[in-house]
């Protein structure tokens, strides 16, 4: 199943390649406690609430994806993770850039955190901040969104606790200092175009990972080529911090890496989940 997010944050199921249905009114009526909550109610109740979103969407009115705006595919996450270091030609790209300096920090694996206010939609616009001397980056991503909470999650359950797949752009000043703040300005982290249930997946460490830059191809991998694969992430994390459902987790950056600039377009595109553009402007 294809979940998007649309308009007024309403909840479609995509019929398709090119068409959705809403089934926003399949959908309990939850005392929603804050903005937006309902997303995360729905990835924590997603296996029981699973049938009625398929009835409706064989029942309810089918909706052009022309016709509606779509938005980011999570809402309101307690928390984005990030891998790093987490493919080895993308560890040898930045070390080369990191030449004469210490990059030591390139050759472990970790998480970081980003903020969730960075997050926008399919279609919108990524803002170049003012940082002399930086160049402002693109990373193409398989990205996650956890559906059942854990903390101290074993590698051989961790996978149960993956509600789909998604695309995540993670936009980078590089430079020195902190990881966390260099990649969180405003409108840093584009996800979509939707989230994929984690059994239309299947298997997430062979999926195709392109993205281009103005019709120039940059990035192209398998994410069967990261080092450090999702129930190793899962467990890894999930010692230090509690997952809750609804929080997005990113898989990190495949080699190919590079500055975008004012007025490019970037387009993302990882087979089985579909292609999420993003323009660019200072």
């Amino acid at each position: 199943m294809k979940l998007a997010l649309f308009d007024d944050y309403r909840l479609g199921v995509l019929r398709g390649d090119d068409h959705l249905v809403d089934v926003t009114g399949a959908l309990p009526h939850w005392d929603n406690g804050y903005a937006a909550n309902f997303w995360l109610r729905l990835c924590h109740d997603f296996d029981a609430l699973r049938p009625r979103l398929e009835q409706a969407a064989l029942d309810g009115q089918v909706v052009a994806l022309s016709g509606v705006r779509l938005r980011a595919p999570v809402l309101n996450p307690s928390k984005i993770l990030a891998a790093a270091s987490n493919y080895g030609e993308h560890r040898a790209e930045m070390a080369a850039r990191s030449a004469g300096a210490s990059a030591s920090w390139l050759q472990d694996f970790d998480v970081f955190l980003k903020a969730p206010s960075s997050i926008i939609g399919p279609g919108d616009t990524v803002y170049l901040p003012d940082v002399p001397g930086r160049e402002i980056h693109h990373e193409s991503e398989l990205a996650f969104v956890i559906g059942r909470q854990g903390k101290n999650i074993p590698e051989e359950r961790a996978l149960e606790h993956v509600l789909g797949y998604t695309i995540l752009i993670d936009v980078t000043v590089r430079g020195d200092g902190d990881r966390s703040r260099r990649k969180s300005y405003d409108s840093f982290t584009p996800i979509g175009p939707y989230l994929v249930t984690a059994d239309e997946i299947g298997d997430p460490h062979n999926l195709r990972i392109e993205l281009w830059v103005n019709d120039q191809k940059r990035q192209d991998v398998n994410s069967g080529d990261m080092l450090v694969r999702i129930p190793g992430m899962i467990a890894y994390a999930s010692r230090v911090m509690t997952l809750y459902p609804g929080d997005v987790f990113t898989t990190g950056s495949p080699p190919g890496v590079g500055k975008i600039e004012d007025g490019d377009t970037m387009v993302t595109q990882i087979e089985r989940i579909g292609r999420l553009t993003n323009p660019v402007q200072r």
